[in-house]
């Protein structure tokens, strides 16, 4: 029986708005690189673009958090510009993360998970998907998903806390202990696991291409000044320990509210402390046929950018060099998207790589998708 949510969602499946990706006027001339590297637009009008996936053919299917649509993007010539941003789904609880297993296509709600089969053969004429996770938070505070399958073949799914600040167990107002964690869920034996836990918000992660190892971003709280504390990049060394949210932030930093009482060294610290309120989301490791060498297993960070720090922070993306399990380095890749008068034009969210090697920057500020391209000078 269908209920009035899955009739709206049903409806909208089957309305389809398509635009031209024409050069827009944003200025991207304002953006710098390493030698070498350009940048130009992909696609515009990719209203609130979030995470992305690519399918086999390279069709980039992308989220959206604020918009509630999920696009498809396509290049038909392969020329690096794409011809057409198809609207596929409207209407939808927040569905800023989506990937793609075996041809098909999942997307994360708010308190859900849909698959959608055969997306490359559908995706003009969507059926209704089929829910593989339910029952998830409704709390839509860091309630949107950025959600990938590992190489163990597991959904990873993160679930933000409902809140700046708080417990989120055993509390009056909130009572879940899956809150302000990162889950894994086995689709085919209905099995789920905790990943990680005492993570407040983490919109992006990815596995080390060598070790396989986990590593996600997670965002710092607010209300605590301009300075403090950092926005963290961390890994997992072992399934379900905890990450020190809302306790301690940074690794060493306890929480003014909650921290007292509370011992650092039952917390694993972070692999790297950013700059406060940065707010990094989308983290990629690099491993593509097109860019330098020394590009290959780092990790690149879209730090979206700050919301409420006086002198705004992030609005770039960074690159972490890895060695051993550790970062050794931290360094600008794109940067510009902040104005010397305090503004921004764009917020990088979300990065992956396409089969050429290029890389595409997704920007939900700006509604656009950038690709960079590499050619030795």
């Amino acid at each position: 029986m269908l209920t009035t949510r899955s009739l709206i969602t049903l409806t909208a499946m089957f309305i389809c708005h398509v635009s031209s990706a024409a050069q827009t006027s944003l200025p991207i001339e304002k953006l710098t690189l390493p030698e070498g590297y350009h940048i130009s637009i992909f696609a515009n009008e990719v209203k609130n673009a979030r995470q992305m996936a690519i399918s086999e053919s390279g069709i980039v299917f992308v989220g959206s958090r604020e918009a509630g649509v999920v696009h498809a993007v396509i290049d038909s010539d392969k020329d690096g510009v794409a011809d057409r941003v198809i609207n596929i789904a409207q209407n939808l609880n927040m569905p800023s993360g989506l990937a793609i297993r075996d041809g098909d296509l999942y997307v994360a709600e708010v308190d859900r998970i849909l698959k959608y089969t055969d997306i490359e053969a559908h995706y003009t004429h969507l059926p209704a998907p089929e829910v593989v996770v339910s029952g998830l938070p409704t709390e839509k505070h860091h309630g949107w998903k950025y959600i990938d399958f590992g190489p163990d073949g597991w959904l990873y799914v993160p679930i933000g806390a409902p809140c700046n600040i708080c417990e989120t167990t055993g509390t009056a107002r909130f009572d879940d202990p899956r809150f302000a964690s990162i889950l894994r869920f086995n689709l085919s034996t209905g099995e789920k696991q905790w990943v990680a836990k005492g993570v407040r918000n983490s919109v992006g992660f990815d596995w080390h291409p060598q070790t396989q190892q986990f590593w996600f971003s997670d965002n710092g709280r607010d209300m605590l000044g301009d300075d403090i504390p950092p926005c963290e990049i961390n890994a997992v060394e072992t399934l379900g320990e905890h990450f020190g949210y809302p306790y301690f932030h940074g690794g060493s930093i306890a929480d003014p509210e909650f921290g007292e009482n509370k011992n650092m060294a039952d917390y694993t610290v972070p692999k790297l402390n950013l700059m406060a309120h940065v707010a990094p989301l989308g983290v990629h490791f690099y491993a593509g046929s097109m860019f330098e060498n020394t590009m290959n297993n780092r990790l690149f960070v879209a730090e979206h950018g700050s919301w409420n720090r006086t002198q705004k922070s992030g609005y770039r993306v960074m690159m972490a060099s890895v060695k051993a399990g550790q970062v050794i380095a931290y360094e600008p890749f794109v940067q510009g998207w902040l104005n010397d008068d305090n503004t921004a034009w764009g917020r990088p969210a979300a990065i992956t790589t396409m089969a050429d090697g290029s890389m595409l920057i997704a920007d939900d500020f700006a509604n656009v998708i950038y690709r960079v391209t590499y050619q030795k000078p």
